[in-house]
């Protein structure tokens, strides 16, 4: 078969991401955004040739109403016979899977397995599978997980202090995330850096309202900041990141908040919203910040203070620093960012270049420190959406 696309679904609770990609040029042809999934003013909005068009989703507001949506937007553009196979972004594969697997019953089985371990999205992604299977019948369908990078990483990295007996029979260790992303984006840089990424020590910070950072050595992962599950680690959007645990039964005694109650304070009410108390989004608070804004302040300062604090301690799993790497809409677009974390991180060797990081933004890759013979900073943009579209077509073998 020489035509090469690949359908890309990201399934979430409530929404649905699509892509039609070309794998062999990364062409996408047609994109599309459902939202509101499950309630009965769901929509799904499609982008072509640059123009958008919004399909209410009444009769069937749900994950298979928007895939049969999909298909019918297709047709009408000639794109449905085109489509090849289908790549499935899935959160959650556990130890199961250190790569990318053709869909299967035994596959389904272990994504279901590992839901209580992603439980806002494994289910999202098996509702995903299950609706590409019934409505594009016969085309293989391939999941790529979020997980299976990080199974490189030793022992040392991914055990918890916790009684054993919890990873041996619940499974508690680090998994660690946004490994579609890391496989891309360390790709990419040895390419960009004219390097073999075998012979580059990269620590890659993948910074979007879900934010980690990963240390890559010889090619591999050897360490992330994300845990058990995407709420360790970095300040993100809303996640807290890093705290004390001990800090839940002190508000669960003086409070009386439930678990729940926690979790989502923890994950939905904290990070830069709660710091801020003002937003989520890291263009708002920077804009607040300018107006000295004091809740902005102290959140720009501690998401980038923590940050250069964990490029720290990844250089110390990738065995030093050859290049720190920013990606995500946060590192690829806040200059500001960038420039306090290098600056934090200066006694790395790092020395940034005002001039070369104001102009590494809006998927304009480049080096954005000044050519010293040491470790460098760069910005290289992820395509998390063709890293699955090429896995997608390699496995269906097309």
């Amino acid at each position: 078969m020489s035509e090469k696309l690949i359908l890309v679904l990201n399934c979430g609770s409530s929404s649905l991401k699509g892509a039609v990609i070309d794998s062999s040029n990364g062409d996408v042809l047609l994109s599309c955004l459902a939202e509101k999934l499950n309630l009965p003013d769901a929509f799904i909005t499609f982008k072509i040739n640059g123009e958008k068009e919004r399909s209410e989703l009444a009769d069937e507001p749900n994950h298979t109403g928007a895939v049969g949506a999909l298909l019918q937007e297709l047709k009408k553009h000639g794109l449905d016979s085109r489509i090849a196979a289908i790549g499935h972004r899935v959160v959650m594969g556990g130890e199961a899977y250190s790569e990318s697997v053709l869909i299967d019953d035994k596959v389904i089985e272990v994504i279901e397995q590992c839901s209580p371990l992603a439980p806002l999205h494994n289910p999202a992604n098996l509702l995903g599978i299950r609706a590409a299977q019934a409505i594009f019948s016969g085309l293989p369908n391939v999941a790529v997980f979020d997980t299976s990078f990080h199974q490189t990483m030793p022992a040392h990295a991914y055990t918890y202090a916790v009684p054993r007996k919890y990873y041996r029979e619940q499974g508690v260790r680090r998994y660690g995330f946004h490994g579609t992303s890391y496989r891309f984006v360390a790709d990419e840089t040895a390419r960009f850096l004219g390097k073999d990424k075998k012979d580059l020590r990269m620590v890659i910070a993948h910074l979007g309202n879900g934010a980690s950072v990963a240390a890559i050595a010889n090619g591999e992962s050897k360490d992330t900041s994300m845990g058990l599950t995407p709420l360790e680690g970095l300040v993100m959007g809303t996640r807290a990141g890093d705290l004390d645990a001990g800090i839940l039964p002190y508000l669960a005694q003086s409070t009386g908040m439930d678990i729940q109650q926690l979790s989502d304070m923890l994950n939905k009410q904290s990070g830069l919203l709660g710091i801020s108390e003002l937003s989520n989004d890291c263009r708002a608070i920077e804009e607040a910040a300018e107006q000295g804004h004091e809740g902005a302040l102290l959140a720009l300062e501690v998401f980038s203070y923590r940050l250069a604090k964990y490029v720290a301690a990844m250089a110390v799993a990738a065995g030093g620093l050859d290049a720190l790497v920013f990606t995500g809409g946060i590192g690829e677009n806040s200059s500001l960012i960038r420039a306090k974390v290098v600056n934090y991180c200066a006694f790395l060797g790092l020395q940034l270049d005002e001039e070369k990081n104001l102009a590494a933004r809006f998927g304009n890759a480049g080096v954005i420190t000044a050519d010293n013979g040491g470790a460098v900073a760069v910005v290289i943009p992820t395509n998390e959406e063709l890293m699955i579209a090429q896995d997608t077509a390699r496995l269906s073998g097309i």
